[in-house]
């Protein structure tokens, strides 16, 4: 696992993210895990192919997930995780992955990612990788959005 690997998602993030409502965006603890990410309440899974190979699964709170929802809809309250929420929170995933995608690109490195994939629930564990993956915490408004990426070339 390349650690330059995470670059063009830092990079996306901090670009969609700001167009999408948010302040603050501070990069949390990194580190390098193996096994399964246990959720939080919701994760959100992007496969990528082609030039870079791999997943990165986006997990957080059901109340963090209630709170991006919220800024992206301009404050509007949210009281569940309906389809809605789970409109807005993979379209927010999307965004910034396509994003990274770009990033790659300006690297040589030609990506696609597929659709988002989302599990609600926090009785459940996601694999990203057969083998060791980066798991970063990214601080978005004060909340914690873990950003897990398992991609290699």
């Amino acid at each position: 696992m390349d650690v330059k690997l995470i670059n063009p998602f830092l990079e996306a993030v901090t670009t969609v993210l700001p167009q999408l409502g948010f302040k603050e965006i501070n990069r949390g603890g990194l580190a390098v895990k193996e096994h399964l990410i246990e959720g939080r309440g919701v994760t959100v899974l992007v496969g990528i192919t082609k030039g870079v190979k791999g997943n990165v699964a986006y997990n957080m709170s059901t109340a963090t997930a209630k709170k991006i929802a919220s800024t992206m809809m301009m404050g509007m309250p949210i009281v569940e995780i309906d389809e809605m929420v789970q409109s807005a929170i993979s379209e927010m995933v999307n965004m910034v992955t396509a994003n990274a995608a770009t990033n790659f690109e300006k690297q040589g490195l030609v990506v696609d990612i597929s659709p988002p994939n989302m599990v609600v629930g926090s009785e459940c564990a996601v694999k990203v990788s057969n083998s060791k993956y980066l798991s970063l915490d990214l601080l978005v408004d004060s909340e914690i959005i873990q950003l897990n990426i398992g991609i290699g070339s």
